[in-house]
């Protein structure tokens, strides 16, 4: 009894020492080892960048969501606190209050973390937070947001769960986009929760800068909704466009098609998202003779008046191999070589040049070497030196083949020529801008070299615009009365190891020709409704810079180069027009002309409407009269339509049709009334309708 006795009395003792112990001998290290073992450090994460358009219109942001999870073993959680936080979900969700009930009772026994939706907005995470319960556990995460969907996929890119960028500008600016994580010391419990501890030092992130880039958003959306319905139309594989600014080499416009969307990239197929502009080497065709018209332009290799005589039936043997031009073209001059784009001809000139001149007048326009355009995965296409060339590649060279470059090259070639022979890098970021707005890195314009003498585009200036014409291979890229200069292309493809009865069709044309704004490029695969790049890439093109006049004021404004040029001229209908109409209508033709009679209207005219005149020789005579002298059919006029044009542009023309025009509404005109093609008396009263064309509505069309 005695040793049992004092081995119970032992316990309390050794509990006492144990005790004295930790809390006095050891007690300062081990609260150190605790205080250690419960500490940590979790990362504040950075806000990535945005990404603008060229007017500072929001493309690319980020959006929060909040996780919602329960902790049912919480203090003070009650089972009638669980059935409330199932409501209000119930209330902010698709799902009902048995589908959030269900989670909280399928989940194992002593669970202390449940999710009950992973994604919720601000007023879901509001209605929560404010119910005060320690066992809701609201956990804030950020995603990226394309706010046009869309719009500028194969420019702009994706992000991966991680946000890391994979493609376009995400992954080109990855790094400025990302910015540099934060970090902030928390305490964790003995189930791995954090607390937050008051006063704990932490280290604020350093936000993501924003880019801004140079593609016009409206631009962008008029190209992709006409590429789409032009590879629909075209029943083409693939498409590819760009819209750039010759001046100073800006990316107005990049689209491909089919193409993806970067909210959900996995929904389409990988393919998809290749940007083709950029990465896809095709052999050019036709649109590579602009290489062999400048450099036998300048070593004079042909006479002015030289005539170039392609056989009857349209084939030439050259080296062992046969060449054909599209149709049996007869006896040319330089100007129709190109305007026709007769490949006989053009081999004809090449053949007096030396290939080392050929060579070094192709890399001369980029061709061989990537444009730097500021876009990943861009490819530098090939073209072989001349010790490598057998008997038949200068001249199979010359119009497009054994060579092979990427659209971009294209257009940065045509660009050059636009640009007065100044070739301008290719550019799609203005500027990167940090958190505050401020720009910590300026892009802009830069001047790669004088590709082509200026006396050389004075000369292929006119050429280049006589295919865009009935007469050249580009008439379906004509738009009435805007000048137009570019080229065609139409290239087989080589599969399999030879050339297959397969085509890409492609176009390139600036506008205006007399001071280039813009430069476009298209170029399908495999179209099978035609493969003539006039007719299929040409139609393309046309629509394109339609639309794109509709919303540029500049380009309304612009004249025609035939009414600087040309010194024949057509009689307008004046006869009804007040005095004051007459004149101003006349006179913005360029036309003298002579009064008889007089009175407030045009009685009548000659010579007819329609009627060519000399502007230096000629006199047009109207006869005045008063407006009660004239009858009913001499009063009335065709109405123009003016849909799709500018309000100021509508009006002016109807103004000169003679008619008064009520407005209502600005932007671009939507509805006119009387409708267009109706006869009304001169004087009487058009109405049109403006809408704005914002990028919405834009949209929204294309979606439809």
């Amino acid at each position: 009894m005695f040793i049992v006795f004092g081995l119970v009395l032992l316990l309390p003792v050794a509990i006492a020492f144990q005790i004295l112990r930790i809390q006095v001998l050891e007690g300062e290290n081990l609260r150190n080892l605790w205080s250690a073992q419960t500490l940590d450090y979790i990362p504040i994460p950075a806000q990535r960048g945005n990404i603008l358009d060229a007017s500072g219109r929001l493309l690319v942001t980020n959006s929060v969501s909040y996780r919602v999870a329960v902790d049912p073993l919480a203090p003070g959680m009650k089972p009638e606190y669980l059935e409330k936080i199932a409501k209000i979900l119930a209330e902010h969700t698709d799902n009902s209050v048995t589908h959030y009930q269900r989670r909280m009772t399928s989940a194992p026994a002593g669970s202390r973390y449940i999710v009950l939706n992973r994604e919720v907005g601000y007023p879901a995470y509001v209605a929560l937070r404010d119910l005060g319960y320690r066992g809701v556990i609201l956990e804030e995460q950020y995603k990226r947001r394309y706010n046009y969907d869309g719009l500028g996929a194969h420019v702009i890119g994706f992000v991966n769960h991680e946000f890391r960028g994979m493609m376009g500008l995400e992954s080109a600016y990855d790094t400025q986009l990302r910015g540099v994580d934060g970090i902030r010391q928390v305490r964790r419990d003995r189930s791995g929760r954090i607390r937050a501890v008051v006063g704990a030092p932490r280290k604020n992130p350093k936000q993501g800068y924003t880019i801004q880039t140079t593609i016009d958003a409206d631009i962008q959306a008029i190209v992709e909704e006409e590429l789409k319905n032009g590879v629909f139309w075209a029943r083409a594989n693939y498409g590819t466009a760009i819209v750039m600014d010759p001046r100073t080499g800006a990316i107005k416009a990049m689209a491909n098609y089919p193409t993806f969307n970067p909210n959900a990239p996995a929904s389409s197929p990988t393919e998809n998202r290749r940007n083709f502009a950029i990465s896809d080497m095709i052999e050019p065709g036709s649109t590579f003779k602009l290489v062999t018209s400048i450099a036998a332009v300048e070593h004079n290799v042909f006479d002015d008046d030289e005539i170039f005589r392609t056989p009857e039936n349209g084939r030439k043997m050259i080296h062992g191999q046969m060449m054909r031009d599209h149709n049996p073209l007869g006896d040319l001059t330089f100007a129709q070589v190109m305007q026709k784009s007769s490949n006989i001809g053009t081999a004809e000139l090449a053949m007096r040049l030396t290939p080392d001149i050929f060579y070094q007048y192709a890399r001369n326009l980029g061709f061989g070497s990537p444009t730097s355009v500021g876009l990943p995965n861009e490819e530098s296409g090939r073209i072989r030196k001349p010790f490598e060339w057998s008997q038949v590649t200068l001249p199979w060279i010359s119009i497009g083949y054994e060579v092979q470059v990427t659209p971009i090259q294209i257009l940065q070639a045509y660009a050059a020529l636009a640009n007065n022979g100044i070739m301008m890098r290719p550019y799609v970021v203005e500027s990167v801008q940090d958190e505050r707005g401020r720009v910590v890195e300026q892009i802009g314009p830069k001047e790669i070299r004088r590709a082509i003498r200026s006396e050389t585009v004075a000369y292929l200036e006119p050429v280049f615009h006589g295919v865009v014409s009935d007469s050249g291979t580009a008439m379906y890229a004509r738009i009435e009365d805007f000048p137009i200069a570019g080229k065609t292309g139409t290239a087989q493809k080589f599969i399999d190891g030879r050339y297959q009865a397969r085509y890409r069709a492609s176009f390139v044309g600036y506008y205006p020709v007399d001071d280039p704004q813009y430069i476009s490029v298209v170029i399908l695969d495999e179209p099978r409704i035609s493969y003539f790049g006039g007719f299929t890439a040409g139609s393309i093109f046309r629509n394109i810079t339609t639309r794109i006049i509709g919303i540029d004021e500049n380009l309304q404004r612009a004249p025609s180069i035939n009414d600087e040029i040309n010194a024949i001229a057509k009689m307008p209908l004046v006869r009804g027009l007040t005095v004051p109409q007459a004149k101003e209508r006349l006179a913005d033709l360029g036309i003298p002309f002579l009064y008889q009679g007089s009175g407030n209207r045009v009685l009548n005219q000659e010579p007819d409407p329609g009627t060519e005149l000399d502007r230096y020789a000629s006199n047009a005579v109207i006869f005045l009269g008063e407006h009660a002298n004239l009858n009913d059919d001499e009063l009335r006029n065709i109405i123009p339509d003016v849909r799709n044009l500018s309000m100021r542009r509508a009006v002016a023309l109807l103004e000169k049709q003679g008619f008064e025009v009520n407005i209502i509404g600005s932007g671009t005109v939507h509805t006119q009334f009387p409708s267009a093609g109706s006869t009304l008396g001169i004087g009487r009263e058009v109405t049109i309708r403006g809408r704005a064309r914002d990028l919405p509505s834009i949209l929204s069309e294309a979606a439809r």
